[in-house]
């Protein structure tokens, strides 16, 4: 399921449904730990003149977006058959770890109604609910669910300053017990002071609303590890008031996104908007110790296994690049002491981490029968390594580099300089950015390619010229190599990968995005090279010509997310990275405004499906651009970024 609205601070993660509940909690970390079930939700009720009525129901018509600028909801609830209209906004403090929703109830009705909104918490603490314990506060007025160092408390009042009057502590998917919601349907809560086990709670504010009139509240969830902590983030609300907390968050998020001060030129409202859009998404997915999480939709398991929660140094290094080019320099320089601090001694990258930088799950194996091998995506050293010389360039920060060259550059340089075919020059195997196939790949060949290129740059201006001279040599012979066993002469395109196998090359004549790409992005080969033309048109031909909706697939026959049977004739589903991956290469090709104005249609392209709150899905349905796996995918936001920052920087260059 999508998660069309994400909130953050840089210590906790909340993402919401379409129906405007929470589905997702993430804190200490963000990406770690989730405190919502995968199948659960934190359900929002209105009952009224002996009827209630959940959000999930049908008879309410939803509409969820953000406030233009800011990382402040925008919802609007309606339910004709109960004549009522709830309005929420929706932050997450960006000083403290406080969730906080303001609430507008509107009676449409010609007479005085009782009107009771009710919010049921279901906390799954640190992603077990063995142990977990409900409360009622009396002193705090509020309901604490709590587990070991993981506190939450849930309070709420209303426009007079009462504090919530209804509530019950209860068990739910246990026992018979569906939990306290059920006990809300009837208009009054049992009140029940406390239960522990699988437990789940619900509170309610009560308003008498005049007829045509409306009544103002708010709620809150308040995230620490210890009672005292959330009982002074309370008091913080109640000293502060929730207005002052929704203004002050709305102004820094609406200041923090307009950082970038730039002329979007001939674009539009709509893809400017929607570049800002996606520099708030991207910001609630970084973990201010560093990590850089590829998404907090926990409905979609990978595989049917995991989340996609974890760091990927492959989608961090795109994204990190992303926030380079914008100007928001300090994200990029605490994910590359991230990156530092997990390398391994040998100086490459595991497969992916935890956001408190313990490894996460692989499915790479470390054997291939009896032969051991490394379990590893070498493109995931090399991008980091081409990544933070992006970062130095926009930068200058030289001490940062100096700090780092040793523990971080030289060894992942050192590993990549030494981790090759002796008899191709090629880079030796390991599975590829898909992480899919154990092979040499084309794309992993040219971002080692650029590594080398980054790391004789920052070895030439620290004055290591030993080191410079041998990265550059290594660099141009794996050049050598890549333009020999990897390219298709005859038919003009880069073959998927090749598998080296006694002494011989056998390569996949796959058409894949990725290897017309990373010749392209890492400098393989120049932008005007004839065979990155023809690679270009190939890869075309092939990946996107036979989509209905438009856009490339990843590569022939991708059968991720695809159905059973396939879709006959159209090769896969179409990504909005290989997309735009696509749209910075004509970006780099154009030569005249003339042809920056098609390029345009890629934009409107994105515009036409994200989801209407701005956030970008993994890939599409291709005959009908229904989001496919988790949404957003902050990946495809950074590559949206990339393009867009790609474009202005041509138009600029293209104008007298």
């Amino acid at each position: 399921m999508t998660r069309p609205l994400v909130f953050g601070n840089g210590m906790i993660l909340v993402c919401l449904d379409n129906r405007a509940r929470i589905r997702n909690f993430y804190f200490p970390y963000v990406g770690s730990e989730n405190h919502i079930g995968r199948r659960d939700a934190h359900k929002i009720g209105i009952w009224t003149e002996g009827v209630m009525s959940w959000f999930s129901e049908n008879s309410w018509d939803i509409t969820v977006s953000y406030k233009e600028d800011t990382m402040v909801s925008d919802i609007v609830a309606r339910n004709e058959n109960m004549a009522l209209t709830v309005k929420f906004n929706d932050v997450v403090y960006n000083e403290k770890n406080i969730f906080l929703r303001s609430l507008k109830i509107e009676n449409h009705a010609d007479r005085s109604r009782e009107v009771k909104i009710f919010f049921n918490q279901q906390f799954e603490i640190s992603q077990t609910y063995y142990a977990d314990t409900a409360y009622y506060n009396p002193s705090l007025k509020a309901v604490v669910h709590y587990k070991g160092k993981r506190v939450f408390l849930v309070g709420g009042r209303d426009d007079k300053n009462e504090f919530f009057s209804e509530y019950a502590t209860g068990l739910f998917n246990i026992e018979g017990k569906e939990g306290t919601w059920r006990d809300a349907e009837d208009g009054a809560l049992s009140k029940n002071p406390i239960e522990h086990g699988e437990v789940d709670s619900t509170v309610g504010l009560v308003f008498d609303i005049e007829p045509k009139g409306e009544r103002k509240g708010h709620f809150w969830i308040c995230a620490g590890e210890t009672l005292g902590e959330v009982e002074r983030l309370q008091g913080h609300i109640l000293n502060k008031t929730e207005e002052h907390i929704m203004e002050t968050t709305g102004n820094f998020w609406k200041a923090w996104v307009n950082n970038y001060e730039t002329d979007f030129g001939d674009l539009s409202e709509d893809t400017s908007e929607l570049f800002k859009k996606s520099l708030i998404v991207i910001r609630t997915h970084c973990d201010n110790r560093g990590g850089i999480i590829a998404s907090g939709d926990s409905a979609q398991f990978q595989y049917g296994r995991d989340t996609y929660s974890y760091v990927w140094p492959r989608d961090g290094a795109f994204i990190a690049l992303s926030m380079d080019k914008v100007g928001y320099s300090e994200i990029p320089e605490r994910f590359y002491r991230f990156c530092n601090s997990v390398m391994v001694d040998d100086g490459y990258m595991l497969h992916k981490y935890q956001p408190d930088m313990s490894l996460g799950s692989s499915w790479h194996p470390w054997t291939q029968g009896e032969n051991p091998q490394l379990a590893i995506q070498e493109d995931e050293t090399a991008l980091l390594l081409f990544g933070f010389w992006e970062h130095y360039r926009l930068n200058k920060n030289l001490e940062f580099v100096e700090e780092l060259y040793n523990s971080f550059i030289k060894k992942g340089a050192d590993f990549i300089k030494k981790y090759r075919d002796e008899k191709t020059g090629l880079p030796k195997s390991s599975y590829d950015l898909w992480e899919e196939n154990y092979a040499v790949s084309t794309f992993t060949c040219a971002s080692v390619y650029g590594a080398l290129i980054s790391a004789s740059n920052f070895a030439e201006i620290l004055g290591k010229n030993e080191e410079r001279d041998e990265y550059a040599k290594v660099a141009e012979e794996i050049k050598v190599a890549i333009l020999r066993y990897l390219y298709d002469e005859e038919n003009g395109f880069f073959y998927k990968s090749t598998k080296l196998e006694e002494g011989e090359s056998i390569p996949n004549k796959t058409i894949d995005a990725s290897s017309f790409y990373g010749c392209f992005r890492f400098g393989v080969l120049s932008v005007d090279d004839e065979r990155l033309t023809r690679a270009y048109e190939m890869t075309k031909k092939v990946l996107s010509d036979t989509v209905p909706i438009g856009g490339f697939v990843r590569y022939e026959n991708d059968k991720y997310h695809a159905p059973q049977d396939g879709y006959g004739t159209v090769p896969g589903n179409p990504w909005f990275v290989t997309t735009l991956w696509m749209t910075q290469y004509k970006i780099a090709k154009a030569k005249s405004k003339e042809e920056l104005k098609e390029i345009r249609n890629d934009f409107d392209w994105c515009l036409k499906y994200a989801f209407p709150t701005g956030v970008l899905s993994e890939q599409l349905n291709p005959y009908t651009g229904q989001p496919l796996s988790v949404c957003p995918l902050i990946w495809s936001h950074a590559e949206y970024v990339l393009a867009v920052v790609a474009y202005l920087q041509k138009l600029e260059e293209l104008t007298p």
